[in-house]
């Protein structure tokens, strides 16, 4: 459609040609000729111009494409990021707050447990102290009421007055510290009767070592009586200790399996507390590493959505000054081919007007004439 004009302008000189002698030096030589000519070196230096200026424009339009499409993928990547991190973040946070509530309550757990532990061990202690010192009275006390029967064993079936006056005060001395000092123990163990004749020989032993018995002494009690309450005293004893004996074993094997059990309990609270420990430590690493990533995304996500509206700033500015540089070579080209209408044209174009002007007047009916024959319409002299 550019050259269409030039072409039909060519065509009706071919078919003039017939009719007229056409001398072609003297057609070259005149200066229609020659303006013709630069007219039609300067068109085509505007058409490489054009076509340059096309070819940078879209190499222009790629770029505006190219990174249009970039920037907004990158956005809604961002935003899809944003989204991601926040959910992160408010999991990892609610985490955080789990783990150091379960880690309180391990603390108190292994705390009570501990104190537990510690007042039993206290108690232990207290116990054992009181078993150690009762079995040491106790084997002191059969261990007395032992010599003492022996001492008596010896003269069994006797009286007094055959054993030395020391050891009958002696006797007398142990039994009466022992009824005294155990006397919790041996209340019910003891009759009426025995306890009478234990008072009578602890207050007056001596009455017993008289040559001629007294009044008193006809009621005093013979050997074997104080023999068989001595016995009786010490078999309660033994009897006692043994009682104690096994009830500190128990009380021992309790406290042993206790200790075990705490132990056990507080080792196994402490392992969770340092597991769950490492695990808040890990999420709150991870929690301040999402919070620093969405801080990140966002400003990525700010200066992508600069950089895009910038962009199309740009690129909407580049496309309005490429349409208006078009309209503008449109315009000059077209006035490129309208001033040879008002040159002198001499002999030779005058005669062909008529025919240029009837087939191109006809071909502009038929077709959308572009802005760049617009002049040579002028020059043709087509009238609407």
């Amino acid at each position: 459609m550019k050259y269409f004009p030039i072409a039909l302008f060519a065509l009706a000189c071919s078919a003039l040609g017939s009719q007229l002698t056409f001398d072609e030096n003297a057609a070259k030589n005149r200066p229609v000729s020659k303006v013709i000519t630069l007219l039609k070196d300067m068109l085509k230096q505007l058409e490489k111009e054009a076509e340059e200026d096309e070819e940078i424009y879209d190499k222009m339009a790629c770029w505006c494409e190219t990174n249009d499409k970039e920037k907004t993928k990158s956005i809604a990547d961002a935003e899809a990021r944003i989204s991601d991190l926040t959910t992160k973040i408010e999991e990892l946070t609610a985490n955080s707050a789990r783990l150091n509530t379960e880690i309180k309550n391990l603390e108190k757990e292994v705390a009570a447990n501990q104190d537990a532990l510690d007042k039993a061990t206290s108690i232990r202690e207290k116990e054992l102290a009181e078993f150690n010192a009762e079995e040491k009275d106790l084997l002191g006390s059969i261990s007395a009421l032992k010599a003492a029967i022996t001492v008596l064993s010896k003269h069994h079936g006797g009286s007094f007055l055959q054993l030395p006056r020391s050891h009958v005060l002696g006797i007398a001395t142990t039994l009466q510290h022992e009824m005294q000092k155990h006397a919790a123990i041996l209340d019910g163990v003891l009759t009426r009767s025995e306890r009478r004749a234990a008072a009578a020989f602890i207050q007056a032993p001596e009455d017993y070592f008289d040559a001629a018995p007294t009044f008193k002494q006809s009621y005093a009690p013979q050997s074997g009586e104080i023999f068989g309450i001595l016995r009786q005293m010490k078999e309660t004893f033994e009897s006692n200790l043994s009682a104690s004996q096994k009830e500190e074993l128990a009380n021992q094997k309790a406290y042993e399996e206790l200790k075990a059990a705490k132990e056990e309990q507080i080792a196994a609270g402490q392992q969770q507390i340092d597991t769950k420990t490492q695990e808040l430590a890990d999420t709150d690493e991870k929690n301040a590493q999402a919070k620093e990533d969405i801080a990140d995304t966002r400003a990525s996500l700010a200066a992508d959505e600069q950089f895009l509206m910038m962009l199309k700033e740009k690129c909407q500015m580049t496309d309005k000054e490429w349409e208006e540089r078009q309209k503008n070579t449109a315009a000059r080209n077209g006035g490129m081919l309208e001033g040879p209408r008002h040159s002198q044209w001499g002999r030779c174009a005058r005669p062909f007007h008529k025919n240029i002007q009837s087939n191109f007047c006809a071909a502009r009916a038929r077709y959308a004439v572009r802005p760049s024959v617009e002049g040579f319409e002028n020059f043709i002299g087509c009238r609407n």
